[in-house]
């Protein structure tokens, strides 16, 4: 038995209901066999059984009071997973589906897509079952500190750095870190995504989805096309979704969907400018649903369903898809009507969307296909840049940071083409993607020996 099989099924066997864990542990390490042919010294070393396994995971209890003065009850969690580069780094998601099994995948995920950003950032993600949707501002603040009164303690600007991910905004970042500063008594970039007014960096909200926009246009650049006058396809409606319209729109493309939870908007018009304007203070500012969108500019919405969902039954035309929403949104059925419909480049903007069946899928038709731990790097990028600038006490202007995220892309994408090539797999992305953010964490592992 290969080394690669006996750590996945050690994973299966030690967590046999963590499933997306499973997900992710086998679509990275599945990737890998070619370096455990070429690197003896990491099977020696036990360098694949070691990264599968956190440093450590934490669970606790999120007490907190509602605005009837109801004690309500959640449960936190932060996963540190492998430090090995640089601090552990990763969001924290605010979902009522958040459990300890999607935590690891996405600090797993975390490991590789951090180090392909080249920045000393390690990996790692936090979280809690707490839904904010339909919360007031008073319960939203109450529930972050108490998050943060157990949080805390794990956390510091060389130790763990935590950031957004669903559920948490500007809004909730401020929350936590007002409650950080408060009881430790420091001013320091301990979290990023902050406000600009107490540390945080221009370009902080746009750059995922502006990340993976750029990442999508230097692989249609590999077959000589870029983006203008193509038809994208975007899943979800937060600061991923809204921020991927705006770059899209500015490299001449027409997004033709966004969705929620509660429904998908198809616009076949394009959701120019003044209505992703109009989208960003529905979603950011009234907190309201994207059915609003459809009743202001009378647009299609199909309630209770995704965009790919919606797609494959309409039989919608699309050049590029950008799913942006969460993970496995995109399966295998979906995936074939995208093909069927014409798309030839998606470029992943959440975590995982795309399920294993419908990346064998692309992968089979030749579609363009960027996994998220490369696609989507940006806004993890530009928080190690927010770290920077918080550990120098300076802050750069808005085109200094955004030239900084495209030249980050831009090497993401050349490190991911130069890993697949230089491992057999030329031109593909995962196989790419997961090697060049492997050996350089393992290499780490390595120096410091057993530990």
């Amino acid at each position: 038995m290969s080394v690669i099989k006996s750590v996945i099924d050690k994973v299966k066997r030690m967590d046999p209901d963590q499933k997306e864990f499973h997900q992710a542990v086998i679509e990275v390490m599945e990737t890998l066999e070619p370096t455990a042919e070429r690197h003896p010294e990491f099977v020696k070393n036990g360098i694949y059984e070691r990264i599968v396994e956190p440093e450590r995971a934490v669970q606790f209890r999120v007490p907190w009071v509602d605005d009837k003065s109801q004690v309500q009850v959640n449960r936190g969690f932060r996963v540190q997973f492998n430090n090995a580069i640089g601090p552990f780094k990763g969001g924290i998601r605010f979902h009522p589906s958040v459990n300890l099994g999607i935590i690891k995948f996405l600090g797993f995920e975390q490991i590789f897509k951090n180090s392909l950003t080249t920045l000393a950032m390690g990996g790692g993600k936090g979280g809690s079952d707490f839904d904010p949707k339909g919360k007031s501002d008073g319960e939203i603040m109450r529930f972050c500190q108490s998050f943060m009164r157990e949080l805390f303690r794990h956390i510091g600007p060389e130790t763990d750095v935590p950031a957004g991910d669903i559920g948490v905004g500007g809004r909730e970042i401020g929350y936590m870190y007002g409650y950080y500063k408060k009881i430790r008594n420091e001013h320091t970039g301990v979290l990023t995504g902050k406000g600009l007014e107490y540390g945080g960096s221009l370009i902080r909200p746009e750059a995922t989805g502006y990340g993976t926009v750029y990442f999508a246009s230097e692989m249609l650049a590999t077959r000589g096309l870029d983006l203008k006058g193509k038809r994208v396809a975007v899943s979800g409606a937060g600061n991923v979704a809204q921020y991927a319209i705006e770059k899209v729109n500015q490299m001449g493309g027409t997004v033709i969907s966004v969705c929620d939870s509660g429904a998908t908007i198809i616009d076949e018009a394009g959701i120019d400018n003044d209505k992703c304007c109009y989208l960003m203070e529905l979603k950011n500012v009234r907190r309201g649903r994207v059915s609003e969108y459809a009743d202001q500019y009378k647009t299609v919405c199909v309630e209770s369903k995704n965009v790919w969902d919606v797609i494959r039954e309409q039989g919608i035309k699309v050049d590029v898809a950008l799913p942006c929403a969460t993970q496995n949104e995109i399966d295998g059925a979906n995936a074939e009507a995208l093909v069927k419909n014409g798309c030839f480049c998606v470029a992943e903007g959440a975590n995982m969307p795309s399920s294993p069946e419908a990346v064998r899928v692309f992968q089979a038709n030749n579609v363009l296909y960027g996994p998220g731990k490369a696609a989507n790097a940006g806004g993890v990028a530009t928080s190690g840049l927010e770290m920077s600038q918080n550990s120098s006490k300076l802050s750069w202007t808005r085109d200094e940071v955004d030239s900084r995220l495209l030249l980050i892309m831009k090497g993401i994408h050349k490190s991911c083409l130069d890993a697949a090539e230089a491992y057999g797999k030329k031109g593909d992305y995962v196989t790419g993607a997961n090697i060049a953010g492997f050996v350089k964490v393992a290499k780490a592992m390595m120096a410091y020996g057993i530990v």
